[in-house]
């Protein structure tokens, strides 16, 4: 094919579940979400499972799990690191990598639970919803990043955020579905001009100051996915030029998730830069 995706919620991830502000006291899954972005794995999937245990008819619970499996693999492979904080305009990489066999089996599986579940729902059920578009996103991720499987990636995106689109026209306040739309139109516009073409042509979304607002408005408001929205911003701000903003969001990432030593890893990388950054 000739263009190339790489798409995180993650994907990585596209959306999880509904939010409003204030939010409510957390649950388990917001304590999962929270040690996942922490890099505390285990107890992530202790969270997830135990929501699950509780809540057997909810596919929000198995799709969170399938995320936590996801975010461990990026980790392990520096993912994070190699694919998003650096200066490769395009977010193109054909490194070749090893995933872990037993993790995949478990991460599929947990996709397949999901699955199961929300086509038991009706189809105007939002968390049936949700739970399809992060399974979109997170399939889209795991195809993109680990197995440089581009043109997969690309149509789980692309249904991922209809699937988000469809659910927003209903209900505007679900502030973490923004993100796939946010990430898709970001990502697929720092593509050289002639594959954003082909992106349009194949039904990508390419708007690059709608995809740092729908960013931005994740960030602000959004209850699962506002730390990756504000790392996401991090990175387009890096991209920018604007190492003072990037710093700045950082800062607050490192503050919230202190046992996350990627946040300190890039503030200490942008120390320097960020005191004769200027927007461009």
């Amino acid at each position: 094919m000739a263009y190339k995706v790489c798409f995180l919620i993650s994907a990585c991830l596209v959306a999880a579940a509904a939010a409003t502000t204030p939010h409510p006291e957390p649950t388990l899954l917001d304590q999962g979400y929270r040690h996942m972005y922490n890099r505390e794995f285990a107890e992530a999937h202790q969270n997830f499972q135990e929501w699950e245990r509780q809540k057997p008819d909810d596919p929000l619970g198995p799709v969170s799990d399938a995320a936590a499996y996801l975010f461990s693999e990026f980790d392990r492979l520096h993912i994070l690191q190699s694919e998003f904080f650096t200066h490769d305009q395009h977010f193109i990489t054909d490194n070749k990598l090893s995933p872990d066999p037993e993790l995949k089996r478990n991460f599929l599986a947990a996709l397949q639970a999901s699955r199961t579940l929300a086509a038991r729902a009706q189809s105007s059920d939002q968390n049936a919803m949700f739970a399809t578009i992060l399974t979109n996103g997170l399939e889209s991720d795991y195809s993109a990043l680990i197995e440089k499987r581009y043109s997969v990636s690309f149509q789980k995106m692309k249904a991922g955020r209809a699937l988000a689109e469809k659910l927003l026209a209903a209900d505007p306040t679900c502030y973490d579905a923004w993100i796939a739309v946010g990430v898709e139109n970001y990502m697929l516009s720092v593509k050289p001009a002639a594959i954003r073409w082909l992106l349009r042509i194949g039904g990508g979304q390419t708007d690059r100051a709608l995809g740092i607002e729908k960013l931005k408005l994740t960030a602000e408001r959004g209850r699962y996915l506002a730390p990756f929205a504000k790392m996401m911003l991090a990175v387009a701000a890096i991209r920018d030029n604007n190492n003072g903003q990037a710093r700045d969001l950082l800062i607050g990432l490192a503050a919230q998730y202190p046992r996350n030593p990627l946040y300190r890893q890039e503030i200490a990388r942008l120390e320097p830069l960020a005191l004769r950054s200027t927007p461009r």
